[in-house]
């Protein structure tokens, strides 16, 4: 059984949200609480596998909460909530202290609504279970450059027109840290495709934008990537490249079960640029990205794979290099190091 606390102000929340997985054999809701303050006080005599954390509560609002866990107690934290869908990009506050993923909170509404909002919350509940928490930044900073041991990276062939990034569950921390080390003069565009649950794209956009030196935004049909610009797809869109090396966002279905997919985007690139492409896949669940990487491997192209150790969940990169799909498999920093190397900056250095 994986047992899940919940932690709510709203009675009318934990309600809905204890129906929602009391369809599931495989949850038990351990308890609830209106507060961080109360849960943290539960937690040594429920022994949750799982937090599910509303962001604005009394007493002890989620991002303390989630501080105060990470610190107490290091678990999955899944964060519960309709922030991000007023245009709040704080709930991704949590995520930089140490929640793993994030969901909009469910509401009383139309069945067919419902159902698809359970089916989600299950299933991510069922991936945090087996989460490795890593303990973030606030409780212990990395040693300053000078004093760190020197990366020796393998040196990749050269001009590279394009990075491409692909990540699911944990990509928002990881996708971070990768793109907050980038300079602002980085010559390379580069497209990031991020499973994530509807509504919760622009929040991280912002989030992005506000922690990062590069320029940030959702692709538009017919745009030109520009160098040191990170582009997202469209909500519901699969992000492909014209042969004039325009974007397009495209309504067509579902691959390897999302859209955007990420190998769909990893495949248009190749066929545009070729050689001159840079993927780079993280942590996340499931398959997509293993036979985009794959693609940009046998044209010629690098690929960079998250190691599992600095993984959420090693799903992604773990068939990438099954695949044969992973030409480097490295830590999240060994990764930013290696594109700063190859991106350079828009003067050629």
């Amino acid at each position: 059984m994986i047992r899940v606390l919940l932690v709510d102000d709203s009675p009318l929340a934990l309600t809905i949200l204890k129906r929602m997985l009391s369809t599931s054999p495989e949850i038990e809701v351990a308890g609830t609480a209106t507060n961080g303050k109360e849960a943290l006080a539960l937690i040594p005599h429920l022994k949750p596998d799982v937090i599910c954390t509303d962001l604005h509560m009394p007493v002890m609002d989620g991002l303390e909460l989630t501080k105060q866990v990470m610190r107490l107690h290091p678990m999955p934290i899944l964060v519960v909530s309709v922030s991000v869908m007023e245009g709040s990009v704080n709930v991704f506050k949590l995520l930089e202290a140490g929640a793993v993923d994030v969901i909009v909170k469910p509401r009383a509404g139309l069945e067919e609504e419902i159902e698809q909002n359970t089916k989600e919350l299950v299933s991510k509940i069922r991936i945090l279970a087996g989460v490795k928490v890593i303990p973030r930044k606030f409780m212990a900073e990395r040693p300053p450059e000078s004093v760190r041991p020197k990366i020796r990276l393998p040196k990749l062939q050269t001009p590279y027109r394009i990075v491409v990034i692909g990540a699911s569950t944990g990509g928002p921390q990881a996708l971070h840290e990768i793109l907050k080390a980038l300079p602002p003069d980085f010559r390379l565009p580069v497209v990031c495709i991020q499973h994530i649950s509807v509504g919760f794209l622009a929040g991280l956009v912002e989030w992005l934008a506000e922690q990062c030196r590069l320029k940030f935004a959702i692709a538009q049909d017919g745009e030109l990537p520009l160098p040191g610009t990170v582009y997202f797809p469209q909500e519901g869109t699969q992000l492909k490249i014209d042969r004039g090396g325009r974007f397009v966002c495209s309504t067509e279905p579902p691959a390897y079960g999302h859209r955007p997919s990420i190998t769909v985007t990893m495949r248009s690139l190749v066929q545009h640029y070729g050689s001159a492409v840079i993927g780079v896949l993280l942590t996340g669940m499931g398959n997509d990205g293993a036979e985009g990487m794959l693609a940009i491997q046998q044209a010629g192209g690098a690929t960079l794979v998250q190691d599992e150790e600095s993984c959420v969940v090693f799903g992604m990169p773990k068939q990438a290099i099954e695949l044969g799909g992973a030409g480097h498999i490295l830590p999240v920093e060994e990764i930013t190091a290696m594109l700063i190397r190859q991106g350079g900056n828009r003067n050629g250095s």
